[in-house]
Order: C-alpha cells, then structure tokens, then sequence
C-alpha cells in the first residue's frame, strides 16, 4: 500500500470534507481517505497497482475541487508526533506555532490546541525529527516542553503550576505598586500629600511605575517582540503597545514638561493607567490559567484510577510489584476494596466489581472463574485471582485515557472561523487604533496629545484577541471529559460537532440492537411427552455440541434445573442438527429437513405453530424421539433491554431511526416492530451496508450508523457519525467517530445532547469573544463620546479585557452543570 498527501483547491466547509472523503473514497483500490479541513491536505492511502495518481486527482476534479499538488510519501508510512508547547497566550500564538512546523520538510498537516498545549504534527516517516520541531517552535519564540506522554509526569501542568506561581508574585507586586502611583497621581485629593512638590512626586511615579512595566509585564514586552520578528502581532503586542504608549508619554512629560505644557499648565501624566494596565491584564492571565488548569480534570482523575503495585502470585509466594512490571499472564490476587491493576480474566473466586468509571453504571457487576476485568476499576466484597491480559498502554482504561487526549487536543471545525478570524485581528486592532488617535488629535477641534493617547491605548487594550483562542478548545475538552467519565469516548473536535447536527439513527440489529446471543422463547411439546421430558432429551444431546442455538438450549434447561443424560452415538450434521441416542431411544434436533429426511412427520398443527413463530422472527429447533415429533423450540436473538426507549428518545427529538441487517425481511419486522423502528433494510449484505449508507446520504440524510461487528466497520466510516458499541469488535470501535463503552443504547441519544449542549457552549463563547471586541472597540474609539460624553478609561478597558477571557472559560466550565441538570430532567 501506498501513502500520498494531495492539497486541495476550492474546499470551504466541512461538507465539503465529507464530500472529498466519499468521492476519493469511492476509487476501486483506495482503502483509507482522511481530510484536514485547515491544511486542505487529504491523506490517502491506496494500491497503487490498481489505481493510480492520475485515477484519484481526476476524481477530485469530478466532484468540483481542484489537485493542487499531489506527493507520494517516500516509504509510504505518516507519522504522528505529539508536543507539549508552553508560553501560548491566544489564537495568534496558535496559528505562529502551526505555521512553524508546517514549515518543515515532509510535515503534511499540524494542529496546535491552545488550551491543552499541544501540537499534533502529522509528517512523513524518516522526515521532520523531533529536534527539527524543538527548533522550529524555539524559533517562533516558544518553549518547548518535551513529546506527549513521555515521562510520567506531565510537563505541560509543571510549566502551568511554575507560571501560576510567578503571575501570583507579579500580580501582588503590580496590585500594590499600583494603588500607590495612583495615590500619588491623584496628589491633589490627598492632604497627606498636599506638601509634596508635584516635581517630586512625578519622579517617584517614575521610579514605581519602571518595574511594573519592565518587570511584573515583561511577557508582554517579550512576546511583542517575538511577534515583531516573526513579522506578525498577538495580544502581546497590542498590550505592550497600550502599556509603553502611556509610559512613555509620561516619562517625556515628567522629565520634559515644557514640551507637552499648555498655556503655562503641568501635562497630564499616566503612570497609573500604564500600571494598572499591565496589572489588571496579568491578573486576567492568572484567573484564566488557573480555570484553563481544570478543563483537563477528567483525564487527571482517569489517570489517577490505576493503582501503584499489583500483588502477584509468584512461586515464591504473593509479592507486591509496581504496576508497570506486571507482565501478560502474571496471576494477581485482588482484596476487597482493591483497585484492579490491569485488564484480566479471573481465574477463582468470586465477587462483584464496581466498573462505573468504566460504563457509568453505578449497579456492581457480579464476578466468577471466566469473567473478565479491568484495570482501575474498584473490588467489592471478596477476594478474587485473575490472570493479566492486558497491561500497560493496552488496557481498555489506558485506551480511553489516549482517546480522550487525543479527542481534546484535537480542533472542531468551527475552531478554524476563529483561527482565521485572529490572523488578521491584532493588525487590524492596530491600524483601527492608529485611525483613533490621528481623528483626535487632528481631527477634533480643542483635543489634545494627551487625550487622543488615550484613546489609542484603550483601543490596544480592549481588543486581546485571547478570549477567541480559548472559545472552542476548552469547550471541547470539557465536552469529551464529560463523555469519558459517563461511558461515551468521542474521537476529537469534529466528532463532537457533527453528532448534533444528524437527522437519522442507522442501528445495524444483531449484536447492537439485540444481544447477539441467541435465548429459548417458546417451548412446544407433543401429544404424548412432557415439557420436564422434552427438554432433558433436548439438553442431553445439545450438552455434547458446540453449536450457538446449543448452548442456548443447554442454558435454558439449567435455568429449569434440568441434569442431562448421557448420551450414546453422537453424530453432528453441519447445517442440519444433531442426532444420539438417550436412554436407549434414538433422538434427532435440528431443522425441518433433518426430521423429513429421517422419516419423521411434523404434523399440520405443528407446522402451522411454526409458521406463527418464524413470523415473529424466531429460529425453531425441531425435536423427534424414535422416529415421532416430541416437540419444537424456539429461539430468537433476546432484544436489548435499552433498545425501545433509545428509539423512542430518537424519535422525541425528531429524528429518523433505521435499522440495516443481513437477516430476512421477516425476522427484521418482528425486531423493529418490538423496538419500534418504522423503516427496516433487511437482507443487506455485509457489503452492502455502506453503500445503503451512502443512499441515505444522497437523499440529502445526515446519518449516524450504529454498529458492533467487523462487518459493520465500513458502514461506520461511510457515515457522517460513526458510533460503535465498546463490547463489539476493535475494528468497529477503531473505524468509529464515538463509542460506548457500554452496551446501553440511551448513550447514543446521551452522545447528541452532549454535542448540542457543547455546540451551543462554543458559539456562546465565540459571540461573547466577538461581543467585547465588536462593542468595546467602537466605545474605545469615542462613538459614544458626541452623544452621551462618554470614553473608556484604559483601566476599564484591561479589566474588561482581562474578564472576557475568564468568562468564556468559565462558560465552558459551566457544560458540566448543563449536562448534569439535562440528564437529571431526562431520568
């Protein structure tokens, strides 16, 4: 197989992703198609012995889209690498960061997430090293903080709790330094200081206000260079421009007076609007990193879920080990009130578990010899051995834990409104400050130096683009947190977008609507033998097979206390039955055909209570004993207990509910008719299934495909939202959008409230990010000042700033109180 990057023209939205994804998708020979909506770069994967380059860029062109350059990666393998960036501020810091390791040989796309710190970078294998990438984000004027989960630790809270530290010094030191400048340029309403000479004062105010400029705001100053010589502009620079405008004038003003002086009278100074400036934004920063800090607390509380050591029983006897040197296979004995170290199957003795921060389900699920368990989750009453199956990074928890990471360090698609929203906000914000100041001061008869100053700075000030780089990333990661922690593992940004906006729910029937394991319903015995009788002839010879349908008539005779007898001459008939002989009678179970060829007459009456049972989507087992009918058994995949009220919750929210299966028609009815699903594509084969999906599509359907099987992995990606049932398959959870962790259907409808409340969190917090800039620049600039007499203070203007990037975190705190009061009214 091969692997090539092909950049594409002509694409504005996410549908069209979809639509280049399916088009390239459909190429006989392609077996993997993946967009990037920021980069318009498509990852296809193909043989290139049955298609070839020219196959995919004219397919392109087919569906209305432009190849505007097509490499073949040299090895045919990408690779992800995942950093940890510290001294991010805002969105310009994230679109610097991303531009500086695209700019690297062989990178094919990069996403920066401001909120979690990090940098996914997909590159070709043997291209773009680490030290590469270390030197590119150093070079853009950041810090580089190692690869993503490479020590234990986790560098990215290290670096947050150190800045944390630092802004709390700086913020108390400007806080206090700037109350006294202020006394000090309100001299006039303090007596204390009446006596003062003003000459005295103003170079006291010089002498306070240096460090709170040089020091406590030295981030800005040096990110505002950074920004100078990469040739861009961020919120460092527009306050560093306010701060040092003030400043400077005021030092001028102080040490050269009678050049700013006005008919004999002192210059107006503003060392305290410089100082409070920088404090006030400072502060904002502190409150904002410390909120920042609590978007990631559901992967701090999963990590913290597996326990230190493991007690392993060794020739030796118990020895207590750390965890990670548990090895597959090791045999480990569990206490009451135990965390379970890895994933396993117990060997002995029982007890029951408490998996709720695996499924959410609060209910312990009982444990015996055969059961199988998993790591972190809690022991109950007894004490159990278990042989480790799974460790390490394999566990189903350390799985969830690299899904949720990679799901917040991921971007939504609306992300990338703001994202070019930023790129050109700071020069605007600039040029818009620049125009302010020269209407005033040239403009406005009687204005003066001093005045129009103002202004300007205050334009700077209130206009930080940071609340635009936070609206989307904290909302997402506390979106997928959410799901984590309540069973449901959503892939990334765009997974959590897009589930809110489908309007129908494919359900694929067995394994997903149904159990997927076959259950006794109906047991009808003949003229002539008892049901007690019927069925210990039944189990005496299915004890002996293998077969699905057997086990399920073993299961329900031992529930009935029935004990099998031994049974002489087995024989089993692929596609038939079974047949022995019980008790010294011959006994034959299986099929029609089997009965008929062995001369054994089913009977009118019986044939007819068939019919009625193959009707309502039931399997009959037929039973003869010494060449006569003793009685039938029906079977029929149990529907899960979930099913009905999920599709009754679909169709609440006026959404449309399929169900696709390769089962006859029949049988498909009598499953959609108990679960209450009204439009049924029945005898789909495994293949057929995405290209069903892909009708639906076509009739302009957005669709979510639910599924568990192998069989159902390419009806998952063909869908917009795949969603896959955790019990099911590896490769129907890795060809998946979401996946539930546990077999409750309601998660699905709880999947698409959690978009939607995420969604709406996200554009509340990109109209309020708007909102500040779109009311706040215009008042900064004086509009109101001809009507009402009204102009902001700079002061006001950083405080305002400083609370637009604490609310919109804030908001997206909020999710969890939203979710939680919505699934309490649903309950």
């Amino acid at each position: 197989m091969a692997k090539s990057t092909v950049h594409i023209g002509g694409m504005t939205c996410t549908s069209c992703v979809r639509r280049v994804e399916r088009g390239i998708g459909e190429i006989e020979g392609v077996s993997r198609v993946s967009v990037n909506f920021a980069t318009s770069g498509a990852l296809v994967e193909y043989d290139p012995a049955v298609v070839s380059e020219e196959a995919i860029t004219g397919k392109i062109r087919e569906i209305g889209y432009e190849p505007v350059s097509f490499e073949r990666m040299p090895d045919g393998e990408q690779r992800t690498t995942t950093l940890l960036i510290g001294g991010m501020t805002c969105a310009a810091c994230v679109r610097r960061v991303e531009n500086a390791l695209k700019s690297l040989p062989g990178v094919v796309q990069a996403s920066v997430n401001l909120a979690s710190s990090r940098a996914t970078v997909a590159h070709n294998a043997g291209a773009a090293p680490v030290s590469a990438m270390k030197a590119a984000i150093e070079k853009a004027g950041y810090e580089y903080l190692g690869l993503f989960r490479e020590t234990s630790g986790d560098p990215v809270e290290d670096a947050r709790n150190r800045d944390i530290r630092v802004l709390k010094i700086k913020v108390a030191v400007g806080a206090v330094l700037s109350v006294i400048i202020m006394l000090g340029t309100m001299q006039h309403s303090f007596t204390f200081l009446h006596s003062v000479p003003r000459r005295y004062v103003l170079y006291a105010l010089l002498l306070l206000t240096t460090p709170v400029v040089f020091w406590v705001g030295d981030r800005f100053l040096r990110g505002a260079i950074k920004a100078t010589l990469q040739k861009t502009a961020d919120m460092n620079t527009l306050v560093a421009i306010g701060a040092l405008s003030a400043y400077v004038y005021s030092v001028a003003a102080t040490l050269q007076p009678g050049f700013f002086a006005v008919a004999g009278a002192a210059p107006p100074v503003y060392f305290d609007g410089s100082a409070m400036i920088i404090t006030l934004v400072l502060l904002g920063r502190l409150l904002e990193m410390k909120a920042r800090g609590r978007t990631s607390d559901a992967i701090k509380r999963l990590m913290k879920l597996t326990p230190a050591t493991a007690r392993v029983v060794r020739d030796s006897g118990e020895v207590d080990v750390p965890v990670e040197e548990v090895v597959e296979g090791d045999l480990i004995l569990l206490k009451p009130g135990g965390r379970i170290p890895t994933d396993g199957r117990v060997e002995s003795g029982t007890s029951s578990v408490d998996e709720s921060m695996l499924t959410g389900e609060s209910i312990p699920v009982a444990k015996e010899a055969g059961s199988e368990v998993f790591a972190g989750t809690i022991n109950q009453a007894g004490s159990f051995l278990f042989r480790a199956t799974k460790v390490g990074s394999e566990t189903a928890l350390a799985q969830i834990i690299r899904l949720v990471e990679e799901a917040q360090g991921s971007k939504a698609p609306i992300q990338y409104f703001a994202d070019r929203v930023a790129a050109i906000f700071s020069p605007a914000v600039i040029l818009a400050a620049a125009i302010t100041f020269c209407v005033w001061y040239f403009f406005v008869p009687g204005w003066t130096f001093s005045g129009a100053l103002l202004n300007f700075v205050s334009v700077l000030i209130i206009s930080c683009p940071c609340a635009m780089g936070l609206a989307t990333p904290t909302a997402v990661m506390v979106g997928t947190g959410l799901g984590a922690e309540n069973g449901i593992l959503i892939k990334g940004g765009e997974s959590l977008e897009r589930a809110c906006k489908i309007d129908m729910v494919v359900f694929d029937k067995t394994g997903t609507l149904t159990s997927g394991r076959p259950e006794v319903t109906d047991v009808i015995v003949s003229d002539g033998i008892g049901r007690e009788e019927m069925l210990r002839l039944a189990v005496s010879i299915e004890a002996v097979s293998e077969h699905p349908l057997a086990r399920a008539i073993v299961e329900a005779g031992q529930k009935e206390g029935i004990v099998p007898v031994h049974t002489d001459d087995f024989e089993a008939l692929s596609g038939l039955g079974s047949r022995g002989t019980v008790n010294g009678d011959p006994v034959i179970i299986g099929n029609g055909k089997l009965l008929a060829a062995n001369g054994v007459i089913v009977g009118k009456a019986m044939e007819k209570t068939a019919d009625l049972l193959v009707g309502a989507g039931k399997t009959c087992v037929y039973l003869g004993r010494g060449g006569e009918m003793a009685g039938i058994i029906a079977l029929a995949d149990s529907v899960r207990p979930s099913a009905a009220p999920a599709v009754s919750r679909l169709k609440e929210k006026g959404l449309a509910v399929a169900m696709i299966t390769g089962d006859r028609k029949e049988t498909a009815l009598a499953i959609a008719n108990r679960v209450g699903i009204d439009r049924v594509l029945a005898e789909v084969l495994p293949g057929g299934k995405a290209g069903e999906i892909r009708r639906l599509q076509e009739e302009g359907k957005v669709v979510a495909m639910v599924g568990d099987g192998i069989n159902d992995a390419p009806a998952l990606a063909a869908a917009d939202i795949g969603v896959a049932i955790g019990t099911g398959t590896d490769v129907a959870v890795e060809a998946s959008d979401i996946t539930l962790i546990k077999d409750d259907l309601r998660l699905v409808v709880s999947a698409i409230d959690l978009s939607a409340l995420t969604m709406r969190v996200i554009k509340q917090n990109l109209f309020w990010a708007f909102f500040y800039n779109t009311l706040g620049i215009p008042i900064a600039a004086g509009v109101l000042y001809p009507f009402f007499g009204i102009l902001l203070n700079p002061m006001f203007a950083a405080a305002a700033m400083a609370l637009s990037s604490v609310s919109v975190v804030s908001n997206a705190l909020r999710l969890k109180r939203l979710w939680v009061k919505q699934r309490k009214t649903l309950a």
